[in-house]
């Protein structure tokens, strides 16, 4: 009798999948990992009696591999929830497929507008992070205050690229600003080309660069605009997705210098004299619970670990809201009803979030996102490759 009642205890498990880019995005990919790994580990990774476990899924970046890995999803009957990555592509493409499936999504870093906002009242996105229905605008306007009037578009040829052609051109078009130009480029575009392009740039008239596309990118341009003349340097307004890889080892700090380069963060920092008690023990329980963290420094994409840490401790919630059962689709259906009446409040790095998502209706498009762009700050490198916050007070109190 006790050996059938450990083997019952042992099937006690539930999984959540990671399907994020591993290979060209290592940087963001394991920072969610090492955020919901803390957030699981201040919980003794058991919720209600049950073990959970993170499953490493690499999509590298492909829409087709992340369809696959949302299928073996589907046919592991201890999965449960699947956390996204950096990339918004997959995302896009496969949303149909999440929503029709009921795949419990949830997503702490790719920020394409169009992702949490269902054709239907069927949606299974939840989103902790930047949107883009939002950060166009918010990198819009703090140029604008900045004393920017002529902004150029330089966009990854994607349809994150695309969505925020159409939101910072409506903010700009709301400030009475039109654009001097829009360019696009594709992924692994060349260091000779990215030249050619920012002096069509400068030749616009243009006192500013909008730039969206991933860290190799903006490497391949942050390099190519210091190796042209000073009299072709544009300031760079950008979106984060250069913070998610290996930016700061492909542009040196002297490189940076060179450049006048923000880009649009979420607003906390754990580079900051004056700390909560909350952001310490975490930071604390991170180096105890991820082997690969020994201080700070080795966070390399602070924004995917905060995202996902909060998140993480939002699931947490819903969970011990229901009653789990042990059926997989049962207990999907009852933390997706949680997470839209989530009843106490969690307190997190960024923010406390009373209530962070309702139910989803084409009237209520916004419902499935847990920040406003009060969330939202910019942020600079630092010369030691840190990021810090140019206005925000970087610390939740």
């Amino acid at each position: 009798m006790t050996f059938f009642s450990e083997s019952v205890q042992a099937k006690k498990k539930y999984t959540i999948y990671l399907d994020a880019d591993f290979s060209g995005a290592s940087a963001s990919s394991l920072a969610i990992e090492q955020g919901i790994t803390t957030a699981l580990a201040e919980v003794g990774n058991h919720i209600q009696g049950f073990e959970f476990e993170i499953a490493v899924k690499d999509h590298r970046a492909n829409s087709l591999r992340s369809r696959r890995n949302l299928e073996a999803f589907l046919a592991d009957e201890q999965a449960i929830m699947v956390f996204s990555g950096l990339h918004s592509p997959p995302l896009l493409a496969n949303k149909s497929f999440i929503n029709d499936n009921s795949i419990l999504l949830l997503d702490p870093w790719a920020a394409a507008g169009p992702i949490t906002r269902s054709a239907s009242e069927n949606n299974w996105i939840f989103r902790l992070s930047i949107d883009d229905s939002n950060a166009g605008r918010y990198i819009s306007n703090k140029a604008i205050e900045q004393g920017f009037s002529k902004p150029y578009l330089l966009l990854e040829d994607t349809g994150w690229g695309r969505s925020n052609e159409k939101t910072m051109t409506q903010a700009l078009k709301e400030s009475s600003i039109k654009t001097a130009g829009v360019s696009w480029f594709n992924w692994g575009v060349g260091q000779n080309h990215a030249k050619v392009l920012l002096r069509d740039i400068k030749a616009s008239g243009a006192d500013v660069i909008f730039f969206v596309g991933n860290s190799a990118e903006g490497a391949t341009f942050i390099n190519a605009m210091a190796e042209l003349p000073q009299s072709i340097h544009l300031p760079i307004r950008s979106h984060w997705g250069i913070t998610g890889g290996d930016f700061t080892n492909k542009v040196t700090a002297s490189q940076r210098k060179k450049i006048d380069l923000q880009f649009i963060q979420t607003n906390f920092s754990f580079i900051s004299d004056n700390l909560s008690a909350l952001a310490k023990s975490v930071l604390a329980t991170a180096i105890k619970s991820n082997s690969n963290i020994q201080q700070l420094a080795d966070i390399k994409a602070q924004t995917g670990f905060i995202h996902a840490y909060d998140l993480t401790k939002v699931v947490i919630s819903a969970i011990n809201q229901v009653k789990l059962t042990g059926n997989r689709q049962q207990d999907k259906d009852l933390v997706h009803y949680a997470l839209e009446h989530l009843e106490q409040p969690v307190k997190g790095l960024l923010k406390t979030y009373h209530r962070p998502f309702t139910p989803y209706s084409e009237a209520q498009l916004n419902a499935h996102e847990a920040l406003t762009m009060e969330e939202y700050a910019m942020g600079e490198y630092t010369s030691d490759n840190e990021i810090n916050l140019l206005n925000s007070l970087g610390n939740n109190q």
